[in-house]
């Protein structure tokens, strides 16, 4: 196996970790296991320094063979080094769209739940009485006072 195809079989792998991590992400949230969360952020940052790492790896490799840095001179390294390296780079660009896609998703989940409790969190505070007491049970308001069918 060529250095860069070594390379970018490090990248694959690291890349199909972190998309395991977005769908876990992803199925916390729809269960509600926001206890979760936590724990597989620090997962995501740690892969993602990771396949940082790994990128300026491939990138010195592709360089070290005559090919500019970036996107288009691995797609030109890859094209070089034969089929089996350049389906390798395919793939990594595939997975690569498939985490793009997949955090943006879990983004986007991560906005709506917050939207939810900022509304949530006014519309208890826009409340001139509290609903319910320090003991958990409800308070009569002001308007309900005096009427003896509401409790």
């Amino acid at each position: 196996m060529n250095t860069l195809l070594a390379d970018l079989c490090a990248e694959i792998s690291c890349l199909k970790d972190f998309l395991a991590a977005l769908n876990r992400e992803e199925k916390a949230m729809l269960e509600g296991r926001f206890h979760d969360l936590a724990a597989i952020t620090e997962e995501k940052t740690r892969l993602m320094d990771r396949m940082a790492e790994l990128d300026l790896v491939r990138e010195a490799t592709q360089c070290a063979l005559g090919h500019l840095p970036g996107s288009e001179g691995a797609s030109a390294a890859a094209r070089a080094a034969g089929e089996a390296t350049e389906q390798a780079w395919k793939s990594l660009m595939q997975l690569a769209e498939e985490a793009r896609s997949a955090n943006q998703r879990n983004g986007s989940m991560v906005y709506s739940h917050l939207d939810f409790t900022q509304r949530a969190l006014h519309f208890l505070q826009a409340s001139t009485e509290l609903f319910y007491g320090p003991d958990g049970v409800r308070k009569p308001t002001s308007a309900s006072r005096g009427h003896i069918a509401i409790g």
